[in-house]
């Protein structure tokens, strides 16, 4: 190779590429020399957070990782659970907020493309979508261009390549104005006998690109997605990516027919950083080299420089070692699935990445040095919660004006409680989301069993082997399903990272054992601001301590993710504005009869209504926990506050309530299930009103004689509750279970009616409240069609 001895770049051109001072100090020392321009922008990807982790792998390695149905953890595209009876799982969230914020429809469409590709290149035929997004107020004009653009993305391409969105979450909070988050998760039923790992192997084994054509698309990706947004990069529209939804169509086809030929020794994903990335990654998992000649890459653009090739993500392309001498039995089936499909490389002992160009060495790395011995930060971490917090725990309730059974003045308004939930139902954050998931086909595959908005997790109906490769097959369809839940409440986790780090284990778990499912295995995705900022360190490793201690308790190992730091924009005067800490965990669990499952709504008129967990009144001595105000929907919507402690979290509780209504719902017991999170027990019981079309009459165990807060029963949040409808005929048995293993733990307040009203009793019978059924609906299924109505007319 051509060489300096003097540095050919200036110091503004090394960060261009996302690279410290101090990272190309110890670039050259590791290549003895200056390195060529290919060879920066190699590293600048490959060092980058997105890549690497440089700053979350020292805290990432305190989860827990192994259990008995883990097979595949974290280090490959995806991790892969055993799920019984010959089935495996293979599942996983990523990110796509940085291309989103600068071009929504295709950075969010490029978001499913790629987590669709990280689920088969193990060998799994993709079966369901889910997807975490948030966003900043949606009055604002800039935010509905988002979101619109966004939810457009997602539908376009998950329904053109016909995988179904089962799921998923939407909040609002400004926190989010300047940098949505649109994470994607992705679950697929392993189709081969063998998993597909991506360690190359085999000194002579040719390497295979396939799929589409290379262009000048998404370059630099993975360091545009591992640093700040500003005013300039929000314009790097050639950092996003152009995605083909048909084209992978063909893509997951034609790789599952060639994974089966056994002619495959690895696959990779050209994902961020494109051919770097999987050239470099697949090389180093396999202790060996990759010699590769960009001379023989399809292209869409001419007059491409290496660079250009090594740093673009155009999408829909995978790498493969093939076993060698069965080549063209591969790139025979890409061919007749239309793809493109070249032997570009070899595997070489060497354990280097060489990349060849017009018959010279365009750039020779070690394949450890760009993707294994990377720089690793172990940053000091803050002694003390920051100032922000300390404040925001010296809030208490008594700071809110005094209310009674009628209502609250606020602003000097005197508010009904009728007035505060609807009100509540109508804050976009609670209100339903369909019109989002009405955009998006969510029955494709025929196996989704629970539709969104009806239930708190989705369930996907199971389908052995034989019954996917040939529909006509006579074996019968077992009976098993596979629930799946994304989850965060970012708030909680802004207040107290720890804290609300094991507050959506919880919540996730929780939403699990309200279909019935016994939680499995998490993928996670932490969207964070800048590690290099103590506070959002401290956010950080808070957080992932209490990951870890969560999955730890629930018995629910992490298998993998994705980490997205940096997701903060510079206001006016230059300072920068993170987003809320957002530790998005994506949970699977397992049904293993899927006649026994609930959604939320009430089913039946009679049916009696059951308070699971922290009872509304409590009189029970020593409790670990409380119902909250503090950092509650309630505080922040009709106070403006965001303040307090979030709920702490009682895992044996947690425990005990979640297996008491998975059971009753394998007994058949319950009818409806439903977690009680945002906007607390009164938006709880409203909307399982609203999703079974059903009344319910509600005798809180209260009086108005009782020292507490009336806003603090009807929407206090935590508790590790849950809301269950029991037909009476099972009361009986039911309550009898309830008494011996939930003890003091649980309350009878109500039952469901046909009267078309909610309403909710003190014992000595004062409304708090009672609204129609008629004007829920029209505030909770209008909340956010009607926003973006307003902005367009005017």
């Amino acid at each position: 190779m051509t060489t300096t001895s003097e540095n050919p770049f200036s110091p503004q051109e090394i960060a261009s590429e996302g690279i410290k001072p101090e990272e190309y100090t110890e670039i050259v020392r590791r290549l003895g020399r200056h390195p060529n321009k290919a060879e920066l922008g190699m590293f600048g990807v490959m060092w980058s957070e997105h890549c690497c982790y440089k700053n979350s792998r020292p805290l990432l390695k305190q989860f827990p990782t192994t259990g008995p149905r883990i097979l595949v953890g974290p280090g490959e595209n995806a991790g892969v659970v055993d799920i019984g009876d010959g089935l495996q799982l293979a599942f996983k969230i990523e990110s796509h907020n940085h291309p989103s914020a600068v071009e929504p429809f295709q950075g969010a469409a490029t978001g499913v493309g790629g987590i669709l590709r990280d689920i088969f290149t193990m060998g799994a035929r993709p079966i369901a979508l889910l997807n975490s997004l948030r966003f900043g107020d949606l009055n604002d004009p800039k935010t509905q261009r988002l979101f619109t653009g966004v939810v457009a993305g997602i539908s376009h391409y998950g329904n053109c390549v016909g995988v179904p969105t089962v799921g998923g979450e939407v909040y609002f909070d400004p926190a989010y104005s300047g940098n949505p988050l649109v994470n994607v998760m992705a679950l697929g039923l392993m189709e081969t006998s063998e998993i597909v790992k991506s360690g190359a192997s085999g000194v002579g084994n040719p390497v295979l690109y396939v799929g589409s054509t290379t262009g000048r698309d998404g370059m630099g990706g993975a360091s545009f997605a591992s640093a700040e947004l500003t005013q300039a990069s929000m314009d790097n529209r050639p950092a996003v990516q152009v995605g083909d939804p048909f084209l992978e169509k063909s893509l997951i086809e034609a790789c599952l027919e060639a994974f089966k030929t056994g002619a495959v020794v690895a696959a990779q994903d050209m994902g961020a950083a494109g051919i770097t990335c999987s050239t470099s990654e697949m090389a180093a998992k396999g202790g060996v080299g990759i010699e590769f000649d960009l001379d023989k890459i399809p292209v869409r653009e001419s007059g491409m420089i290496p660079y250009e090739y090594l740093l673009s993500e155009s999408q829909e392309r995978m790498l493969f070692v093939a076993e060698k001498g069965r080549e063209q039995e591969l790139i025979a089936i890409f061919h007749r699935w239309g793809l493109q499909a070249v032997v570009a490389g070899t595997v070489i002992a060497e354990p280097i990445v060489r990349i060849w160009f017009e018959g010279k060495i365009a750039a020779e790395i070690t394949a450890e040095a760009l993707a294994e011995n990377t720089p690793l930060y172990e940053r000091e971490l803050l002694t003390e919660a920051p100032e922000y917090a300390k404040k925001a725990w010296q809030w208490t309730k008594d700071n809110l004006p005094a209310c009674d059974v009628t209502g609250i003045e606020i602003g000097r308004n005197w508010q009904s409680w009728n007035q505060i939930l609807l009100t509540l139902l109508d804050t976009p954050t609670i209100a339903s989301k369909s019109w989002v998931y009405r955009q998006y086909d969510h029955q494709v595959q025929n196996n989704t069993v629970l539709l969104p908005g009806g239930a708190d997790a989705a369930v996907v109906r199971l389908r052995p082997l034989e019954k996917i490769q040939n529909p006509q097959s006579k074996i019968q369809n077992p009976k098993s399903a596979v629930a799946a839940t994304v989850d965060c409440n970012s708030r909680y986790v802004y207040l107290d990272p720890y804290e609300g780090a094991k507050a959506v284990v919880a919540e996730a778990a929780r939403n699990l054992s309200c279909v019935g499912a016994e939680p499995l295995a998490v993928t996670d995705n932490l969207n964070f601001g800048s590690p290099e900022n103590p506070i959002g360190y401290w956010q950080l490793a808070s957080a992932c301590r209490g990951l870890s201690a969560g999955c730890r308790e629930l018995g629910t190992p992490v298998t993998g993710g994705n980490v997205s730091l940096y997701n903060e924009t510079f206001d006016a005067e230059g300072n920068p504005q993170p987003i809320y800490p957002t530790p998005v965990v994506g949970m699977v669990g397992l049904i293993e009869d899927l006649t026994k499952i609930c959604g939320q709504g009430w089913q039946n008129i009679g049916d009696i209504i059951y308070l699971l967990g922290l009872p509304i009144q409590s009189q029970i001595e020593n409790l670990k926990l409380k119902i909250e105000l503090g950092a509650s929907e309630y505080l922040a919507t009709i106070h403006h506050t965001i303040a307090g402690r979030p709920p702490r979290v009682d895992f044996e509780l947690e425990r005990c309530v979640q297996q008491a209504c998975r059971h009753g719902i394998r007994c058949g017991w319950l009818k409806s299930a439903h977690d009680v999170a945002e906007g607390g027990v009164a938006v709880t019981i409203a909307e399982c009103c609203l999703a079974g079309n059903l009344g319910a009459e509600i005798n809180f165990p209260i009086t108005t004689n009782d020292d507490l807060r009336f806003d603090e029963v009807l929407f206090g949040e935590g508790g590790a509750r849950i809301l269950v409808s029991v037909n009476s005929e099972n009361q009986e048995i039911w309550e009898s279970y309830l008494e011996e293993h939930l003890g003091e733990y649980w309350q009878k307040i109500g039952k469901v009616v046909n009267s078309g009203n909610l309403q909710i009793l003190t014992a000595d019978n004062h409304k708090l409240v009672q609204v129609s059924i008629e004007d829920m609906r029209d505030r909770y299924y209008g909340a956010i069609s009607k926003r973006l109505a307003i902005q367009n007319n005017t």
